[in-house]
């Protein structure tokens, strides 16, 4: 064993120390920070309860099995005893001691020889203590729908998730009810962010960016909102068209990413189909923002994690994959594009799912590919269309135009590739 103690345990006790030593800096900085109050642990007693707890780890290793739990244990009955006597004394703020349990827990399991799970430990440790202002301004921005909102998610994922049978039920395709419910949870989540973003950044960073933010929650819905914002807006007609095509343009990268994701073989054969709308996106962006700017107000949806929202997205791609694969088998490739056209008017995100799946099978990932680049093209018009009945004055002529080169790009790759 005395060979090997510098090869194998020295390394995991010096992490472990080191684990010790980084919490203890913080906790020692911000007790100064605070004008010098008074911890039962510093900078010193961190490193060393991280070094007892390797030991500790060393000894039940060694085969004094006894000895190395006991150890741990009279090191954890200080840090409560620690904490006891500062409650009696009024305190009874426990940050620190919670604190020093962790590190002997990281400690422990660095010793016991996984030092990349004990130091990730001790490193995120002490993060959430350097970040004590953020976290607590955080918390004091929320709202009381989004700490249910975030509550509700969990208890979706972690509970009724699980539960649900795996399929397939009734004719192919089929229902496969696991595959279904994931597919809420993703879309709701991206929701949820989508939200909390738009949110937090404020109306006051301007219908730009709350169009792009708004364009993870839904494309469609930004553009129906601000169409009839525009008939209120006056001369925030421009701005109001900039969160248009902003949200408008996230849509072939979001289909270029999903699809590669998702498959890589779509992915390589649908980036080509999709770069010249991309770049036709970027560049109305960049015209547009030419423009004077106006100042204009914006707010992200009312509803945090939008279930209602997931749920039609998720029934919408049942059908779709149930019109596609019944178009496939009535038409052959013709049937597949113009019914990934209509699929397109209503979701992109169920098309690309619904091409992910079929592109496994006879329908190849070439053809899948220009399925999902009609789709996007068809979902474009949708969208100009909106702008164009929707809006008026100046936010239906620019929004209207840049939709039409969105358009127009999406054709070129289609004819061109």
């Amino acid at each position: 064993m005395t060979a090997s103690l510098p090869f194998e345990e020295l390394p995991r006790l010096l992490v472990a120390a080191l684990g010790g030593l980084a919490v203890g800096v913080e906790r020692e900085w911000s007790a100064r920070a605070a004008g010098g109050i008074k911890r039962f642990a510093g900078v010193r007693t961190f490193l060393l309860l991280g070094l007892v707890s390797g030991i500790a780890a060393e000894l039940a290793a060694s085969g004094v099995a006894a000895a190395g739990p006991l150890l741990l244990a009279a090191a954890a009955l200080l840090v409560v005893s620690a904490f006891a006597i500062h409650a009696i004394a009024g305190d009874l703020d426990a940050t620190t001691e919670v604190a020093a349990l962790a590190v002997l827990g990281s400690g422990w399991l660095s010793g016991s020889g996984r030092i990349v799970l004990g130091s990730a430990i001790a490193a995120l440790t002490a993060l959430v203590l350097a970040e004590k202002t953020w976290m607590h301004a955080a918390v004091e921005r929320l709202r009381s729908e989004e700490i249910a909102a975030g509550a509700r998610f969990a208890v979706l994922a972690l509970v009724v998730l699980p539960i649900l049978p795996a399929g397939p039920f009734g004719p192919a395709p089929g229902i496969r009810p696991q595959e279904l419910w994931a597919l809420i949870l993703i879309f709701s989540g991206i929701g949820f962010v989508g939200y909390v973003a738009v949110r937090w950044a404020g109306p006051e960073k301007g219908w730009g960016l709350a169009g792009l933010l708004g364009g993870l929650v839904s494309s469609t819905g930004v553009t129906l909102t601000f169409s009839r914002e525009s008939r209120n807006a006056g001369a925030a007609g421009a701005p109001l068209a900039v969160g248009v095509v902003a949200a408008c343009s996230l849509v072939p990268f979001r289909v270029a990413i999903l699809a590669g994701l998702l498959s890589p073989e779509i992915g390589r054969e649908v980036l080509p189909l999709l770069s010249l709308p991309m770049v036709a996106g970027l560049a109305v962006i960049l015209l547009l923002l030419r423009r004077p700017a106006e100042s204009a107000s914006a707010s992200g949806p009312g509803n945090p994690l939008r279930l209602a929202a997931a749920l039609q997205m998720v029934a919408a791609f049942q059908v779709v994959l149930y019109a596609v694969n019944a178009a496939r088998s009535a038409f052959g490739s013709q049937g597949l594009l113009v019914s990934s056209a209509l699929a397109g008017l209503l979701d992109v995100d169920a098309l690309i799912y619904s091409m992910y799946k079929l592109g496994q099978g006879t329908t190849g990932p070439f053809l899948a590919a220009r399925a999902l680049a009609v789709g996007v093209l068809a979902n474009t018009l949708l969208k100009f269309a909106l702008a164009v009945g929707f809006g008026t004055g100046t936010f239906r002529r620019l929004a209207g135009a840049g939709l039409v080169a969105l358009a127009l790009a999406s054709l070129a790759g289609l004819v061109l590739y």
